[in-house]
């Protein structure tokens, strides 16, 4: 149990730790409260080292994060080999070390194999979403995706997240089915579901056991951070590793 994290809720192998974030317990303060783990917001660098570390604490995290440099793209990086510049995932074999991504309405979505041999996790925005970070990240796993786990954190929700014809038009254009995720609002604009685009291109790659999905943080405040809602504010971290 963790006061500042929740547990993924999914069959993972037992050897898989997965967790993402809240936004209580920290020591931000104003726009930031309380828990925010993002050094690139404007919050106190102070104030996000002891949200870092006392989440550390909370999860008895067995290294340091892996935090990346978020761009909305599609690369992955294997934290195994050496690594540097912006990525949107990252997979790992080895115990020990911390896959982690930070989000605040973007979805993240963490994955293993049935065997508890390898992780991997991804950071999925729409952007990302529509050039591929998913199938990205399910290639690195270098697992059959019939063998994958996967589970999807909190993100925005569809009543809340309210796009254009643009946004709508880098799916449809694209992904048969995808029209299925958009529906027409009174402003002439669309509602868009991440969660059925994402678990769309999962399914379409071979991977069936998605779980997780249902949380909206943007209709949530008091336990997430969203950036549609509260811009500038913090992130939470999901993060996903191998242990005992």
């Amino acid at each position: 149990m963790s006061a500042l994290a929740q547990e993924a809720s999914w069959p993972a192998p037992s050897c898989v730790h997965a967790w993402v974030s809240g936004r209580v317990g920290g020591v931000s303060a104003a726009l930031y409260s309380t828990l925010n783990l993002a050094a690139h917001v404007g919050d106190e660098p102070h104030a996000v080292a002891e949200n870092r570390r006392r989440l550390a604490a909370s999860l008895r995290l067995p290294s340091k994060p892996n935090w990346l440099t978020q761009v909305h793209g599609s690369r992955v990086v294997d934290l195994d080999e050496p690594w540097s510049g912006p990525a949107d995932g990252a997979v790992s074999g080895r115990a020990g070390v911390v896959c982690a991504v930070l989000t605040a309405d973007c979805l993240p979505v963490l994955l293993a194999d049935r065997t508890g041999n390898r992780v991997g996790i991804a950071h999925a925005g729409w952007r990302g979403l529509a050039c591929g970070v998913l199938e990205a990240v399910v290639a690195a796993m270098g697992t059959p995706p019939a063998e994958l786990l996967v589970w999807l954190g909190p993100a925005i929700g569809p009543r809340a997240y309210e796009v254009g014809d643009d946004v709508r038009a880098a799916f449809v254009d694209s992904g048969a089915g995808a029209a299925s995720a958009f529906h027409p609002n009174e402003r002439g604009r669309w509602q868009a579901d991440l969660y059925a685009l994402a678990r769309m291109r999962l399914t379409r790659l071979g991977v069936a056991a998605i779980y997780g999905g249902g949380s909206c943080t943007y209709s949530e405040p008091e336990q997430f951070f969203s950036h549609r809602r509260e811009a500038p504010c913090g992130r939470m971290a999901s993060l996903i590793w191998l242990g005992d």
